[in-house]
């Protein structure tokens, strides 16, 4: 059986935490293709021309340990927004999409993109706020580089290059369930994510 569950949304909202909840409860395979765009801004921050690192990206590249940092996330914004990068990585995602047993991916573009027939499409969202103050935690807190002002900042800042980007811009798809987890603890938000998944994928009468 091949489906595809897409999974998109802006930094920090939980998407990530709530795909690979699914993949693992579902028993699928997993593509955070976020880590395809940190890996190249990783390579270019190296020096890498950007094309290049895209086209020339390998697994090892994704299993970096410094790829959640917020320089490689910053990065990856960065690169996102060159067509010729992304071009080069939709192939990849479009493979491992289709793959038999099923996937979940989530990104920024996959049920609008790369996935436009994906059986499965969540929007999953949150206010700039809170996503703002869960990157500050992740980083520390109080004790984090940043200042919770400053992350705001950047939160915000690359919400405007996602959404307003001329190629593939961060919209949810007409047909993907929003699922807003500004209020959410991360359990409820799994299990409403797992409820929308399995009503769709359910054989209809």
């Amino acid at each position: 059986m091949r489906f595809t569950i897409a999974i998109d949304g802006p930094a920090a909202a939980g998407k990530g935490t709530i795909a690979r909840a699914l993949a693992r409860r579902l028993g699928i395979a997993y593509l955070d293709t976020g880590l395809l765009y940190r890996a190249v801004g990783a390579r270019v921050a190296e020096g890498a021309d950007p094309v290049a690192a895209a086209q020339s990206l390998t697994e090892a590249d994704l299993a970096r340990p410094d790829l959640r940092s917020l320089t490689a996330s910053e990065a990856a914004s960065r690169v996102a927004a060159l067509p010729a990068v992304r071009a080069a990585l939709v192939d990849f995602q479009r493979r491992f999409a289709r793959r038999q047993g099923g996937a979940v991916l989530d990104g920024r573009d996959i049920g609008t993109v790369i996935c436009p027939d994906a059986e499965v499409k969540l929007f999953v969202t949150a206010d700039a706020e809170t996503r703002a103050r869960r990157r500050w935690l992740e980083a520390g807190g109080e004790y984090a580089p940043e200042p919770l002002a400053t992350v705001l900042d950047r939160v915000r800042a690359r919400d405007a290059r996602d959404m307003g980007r001329a190629d593939a811009p961060l919209r949810p798809a007409e047909d993907a369930l929003i699922l807003d987890t500004t209020e959410l603890d991360i359990d409820t938000a799994i299990a409403r994510a797992l409820q929308a998944v399995n009503d769709r994928l359910r054989p209809r009468d």
